[in-house]
């Protein structure tokens, strides 16, 4: 008889009959969308001014770590004030940030599967978004964020898709990165983890690369941890200020602002993001977990109750999986022009809203200033600057040599940008790492506080009268405005007993 054959295991199928092709990349219509935004970001980057967290970065000298966030930021902002201490300079690594988050979006929808209309539509779609288009704008530590978020997770769709799990030590070095500019990556690993333990594929736990790529990412990353460790962990000190004075108000705005940080228009796009790999017989289903990081993220954003704007980078990813099963729901001629015009408000409401285009001369008649606080804190520091040199030129006259101390580094880095040229070679302030870099030296026995006085201090003098209100004459109304400039004499205690009374996080 015949020996039967024997039942042999299945060969394991090779990476390469496993791997997902993308289809081509859609360089014309991506690059012309990056070009764009490119073009717009940088002709608008002299409007109104500096921002108030852009002049304080530029005070601050390199170093590992902050009180209040990592190095990475406030060294960028030093290096392009070297270039030129314009706003324009300041501004170019938040133009680069953009940008490569329009690429990188374009080829998230890309490694999804989706085609040259998908990675169109994405790419125009991200330079056109409401909060992304404003932290490319101005020099934030959000504006870094716009790529690494968003870069991280491509990585992990293509260890997925590609069942390449070299890419997971790509994923870990960009996570290591991203810990110099803000801590705040460790709630998309959260998220992204949540996401791979409730939805799967669970067969990447087992994967050695991942926990190479993790192992990659405490390396970079140990740097940055020290200084934490080191300093007691000021990060969550600062975190905890912030949930102070922001969280009831983030606590109630997040979930709205969630229809808001990319604009009204495009929620149906990311909410397909979030729909499409959970529909039966997806080939999206692999990436389900990026899905679940968003819930994972706003609960600890609401938490946390710190910036509402926190979940902007995975809102982004998903903005970008959507744009697949979109554009192919727009395969006609009419439904195609609705989603160009989607496209089309949204960038040109944007615009309006993100973007220095409306004269200064009418803002403060706007609604503009109310919907975004960056516009609000980006207008009026020479005038407030004059104002206080006004009132020291006042004291010196009247026989005194008044220290000037703000009540934030907003005020202390305009003083420190615009008060050389009107007499006031040095400001302190107590806010945030300021407080660390400099006290008033002891023999001055006056001081001009810009800003609200607090009792202690007031206390501290034998007479403290307020001499001016701030005011930027646009009618715009940001934190400075009204704000007293104040004229303290008679010093009673010395100023190394007063300036621990001054320190504030917020």
């Amino acid at each position: 008889m015949p020996r039967r054959a024997s039942r042999l295991p299945p060969r394991p199928r090779s990476l390469a009959a496993r791997a997902i092709e993308p289809p081509p990349f859609a360089r014309g219509p991506v690059l012309a969308a990056i070009a764009v935004l490119a073009v717009v970001l940088t002709a608008t980057s002299s409007g109104y001014g500096f921002h108030r967290d852009e002049l304080y970065f530029r005070m601050l000298e390199p170093a590992w770590g902050y009180v209040d966030q990592p190095a990475l930021t406030p060294l960028l902002a030093r290096l392009m004030t070297a270039l030129a201490d314009e706003p324009w300079a300041l501004r170019i690594p938040a133009t680069l940030s953009a940008v490569a988050a329009v690429l990188v979006l374009a080829l998230v929808t890309r490694e999804v599967g989706g085609t040259r209309s998908a990675q169109a539509l994405c790419a125009w779609a991200a330079a056109g978004a409401t909060f992304p288009l404003l932290f490319g704008h101005v020099l934030l530590s959000a504006s870094v964020d716009l790529v690494a978020w968003p870069l991280v997770c491509l990585f992990a769709l293509r260890a997925v898709l590609r069942d390449d799990p070299r890419w997971w030590l790509a994923v870990g070095l960009v996570i290591g990165l991203a810990t110099y500019n803000k801590l705040l990556i460790g709630m998309l690993v959260a998220g992204l983890a949540v996401g791979v333990l409730v939805a799967g594929p669970r067969r990447m736990l087992r994967e050695p690369l991942l926990w190479a790529g993790a192992l990659v990412a405490a390396v970079v990353a140990a740097p940055n941890l020290a200084y934490q460790v080191l300093s007691d962990w000021p990060q969550l000190a600062m975190g905890a200020a912030l949930g102070e004075n922001n969280g009831e108000e983030v606590r109630v705005l997040t979930v709205p602002f969630l229809l808001l940080l990319l604009g009204p228009p495009l929620v149906p796009v990311w909410l397909a993001g979030v729909v499409a790999p959970w529909r039966a017989g997806s080939s999206l289903r692999p990436i389900r977990f990026v899905t679940v990081a968003l819930p994972v993220v706003v609960l600890a954003t609401i938490a946390g109750g710190a910036q509402f704007y926190y979940p902007l980078g995975i809102l982004a990813v998903l903005l970008a999986v959507g744009c697949r099963p979109v554009a192919e729901w727009a395969s006609s001629r009419r439904r195609r022009a609705v989603v160009v015009a989607g496209l089309a408000l949204n960038a040109v409401v944007s615009a309006v809203i993100a973007l220095p285009v409306l004269p200064l001369g009418v803002l403060g008649s706007t609604p503009v200033p109310d919907i975004n606080e960056v516009v609000a804190e980006s207008v009026g520091w020479p005038t407030y600057v004059a104002q206080v040199a006004e009132v020291v030129e006042a004291a010196r006259a009247a026989g005194q040599d008044p220290v000037v101390v703000t009540s934030n580094y907003g005020e202390a880095g305009a003083i420190a940008r615009f008060g050389p040229g009107r007499g006031i070679d040095a400001v302190y302030s107590g806010h945030n790492h300021l407080w660390f870099t400099a006290r008033p030296p002891e023999d001055a026995t006056s001081a001009v506080f810009v800003g609200g006085l607090r009792p202690a201090v007031r206390d501290a003098f034998s007479e403290c009268r307020i001499e001016a209100e701030l005011d930027n004459g646009l009618g715009v109304d940001g934190e400075e405005q009204g704000a007293p400039v104040t004229l303290c004499t008679g010093m009673r205690i010395p100023w190394l007993e007063l300036w621990p009374r001054v320190a504030h996080l917020d």
